[in-house]
Order: structure tokens, then sequence, then C-alpha cells
């Protein structure tokens, strides 16, 4: 396959090289977020030498990619203002069958809004505090020590300083702490997202991890409940594949987009000139299929 570049950086136009596997962070640092970031893919080569492997997947298995973040927003933003997706500059080619996907992403996270077959800029976001498998929150005042990151073993759940923007202890029972599928679960709630709010003295961690993506040497495979496979290959035309963290845009002031400011972004893309001849055609649009 195709060596892959992963950069990161507090925007789309401010990126820096991460080594993939190396469990070296890149530092994020901006007005309104500073932390750390970590990308983690199993079987991958990259071009700025990572490991093909880490010893995260001998200790997290089930997973072939994560990406592991640590860091506090600098802004007073409520859970429901913070999104988590992806964002495309331009439209792609969506392969036969892609429906099944996206009914098939709906259901890992219902939360999830999207227009990927949007002829301008496609998207697919997500309330980040709903849609991340494993976060962990915790008051921290800005400039006191953070812990180890990446941490030495998987990141678990802990929620159990959150409190709502009254003072109020968000699970005074402790049931959503240590069950990321209860915490998924209650901020799929709109007016719950907005009861909490994270701010400067509020330190988080997230993995973003999961197993639906295979890479290998032959490429890069989607893989769905059914046995179903489809070759990412065939349908990547080379463009960036942007993971953001950034504002909601209000609905009532929504253009084209839903997203306002990008606070943090890992792009994925190919490393110059090695992209293969047949997925460098520039795709304008698709008339395909996406059922």
């Amino acid at each position: 396959m195709p060596y892959l570049r992963v950069l990161a950086g507090p925007s789309e136009t401010e990126l820096v090289p991460l080594k993939v596997n190396s469990g070296v962070p890149v530092e994020i640092s901006s007005d309104a977020f500073e932390g750390r970031i970590a990308v983690f893919i199993k079987g991958l080569a990259d071009a700025e030498g990572g490991k093909e492997d880490s010893d995260y997947f001998r200790k997290r298995s089930g997973v072939t990619w994560s990406i592991q973040v640590q860091g506090r927003f600098l802004r007073e933003y409520t859970a429901d203002d913070l999104l988590f997706g992806n964002v495309f500059e331009r439209p792609f080619k969506l392969p036969w069958g892609f429906g099944a996907a996206l009914r098939f992403m709906n259901f890992i996270d219902p939360t999830l809004e999207h227009d990927l077959a949007s002829r301008t800029k496609p998207w697919a976001l997500s309330p980040l505090v709903a849609t991340m498998p494993y976060l962990r929150h915790q008051r921290s005042p800005r400039g006191a020590p953070a812990p180890q990151f990446p941490p030495k073993e998987p990141l678990s759940d802990d929620v159990s300083q959150l409190r709502t923007s009254a003072g109020a202890s968000l699970s005074p029972n402790g049931k959503l702490n240590g069950s990321p599928s209860k915490r998924r679960s209650y901020f799929a709630n709109a007016l719950r997202r907005q009861e909490v709010v994270f701010g400067p003295e509020d330190l988080i961690t997230t993995d973003f991890c999961y197993d639906f993506l295979e890479f290998s040497h032959d490429g890069i495979s989607l893989r769905l409940p059914g046995g179903i496979s489809i070759d990412v290959m065939k349908y990547w035309d080379g463009q960036p594949v942007r993971f953001v963290c950034c504002e909601r845009v209000p609905r009532g002031e929504r253009g084209e987009r839903p997203w306002g400011r990008v606070l943090w972004c890992v792009v994925i893309e190919p490393a110059d000139g090695d992209m293969p001849v047949h997925v460098q055609e520039k795709v304008p649009g698709s008339d395909e299929d996406v059922d």
C-alpha cells in the first residue's frame, strides 16, 4: 500500500508531521485549546518513520486505529457546542453499498449528523462527549502537571468529576462512571449536553478507536457487519481525511456547513508521490447508488 502521512495541529492549515505508533505526541497550542495528540494505526508504516505496530494494540485488543487527545479548552464551551468528526474539502466518490456503511455508523453513534453526499464540502460530525468511545475528565488548574500521555495503559472512562453549570454532580450515584455506553447514552440528549460546561480547569483525555478500518500492505479496507468489505483505495481520490474537533454553528446561523472554528485537527493523507494512478483522479461528484 502507499505510505500515508499523518499531521496534527490547532487548525486545518497549521499542521506538523506526527509519528504514528511512536507514542510521541504533537503539542497543540492556540488561544482556544492547548493539549497533545497521538495516533496509533495497526499495520501501518508511515512516511515519517512510524512503526507498523504498537503495544497499544496488544493492550487494547479488537481495535485497529486510535486517535488520542489530552488537553483543555481555554474558553468555556457547553458539551453541546463541541463537535468531533470528519470534514472534507471537496466531494468524493461514494461506493456501492455505502448506505450500509452509513447505517452502521448511525447504529454505533446515534448522535451522528452528516452530509457525505454534499457536492461542495461533505461532512460527518457528532457531539464530542457523546461520540468518543473513551473519555476521561478531571478538574485540574491550568499549569498543573498532567497525567502521562499517551497513558501507559489504555484509557478508561471516568466522568466522576463532571459537574453541571449549576454545580450539581452529573452522576451522584456513580452510574455513569467507568461505563462508556452509559455516558454516551446519557449525552445523546442535547439538553443534558447543554448543562455541562468545559473550560480551562477541565482536563479531558479521549481515545477515538475502532476496528472498522483495516490497514495492510495491500491497502485500506472498510469492514462492516455481515462480512461486507469495501476497498477504500478504489474510491479515495487522495484528498486529505480530516478528523476535527470544532465549534458547532447554531442551526439558524448555518451556511453551507454546520461547523465553526476548528480547535484541533488530525489529517491522514498520501505521502507525496505515493498515491497509485487509479486514485489520483479528481472526482467532482458521484452518481453511484449509495444504498
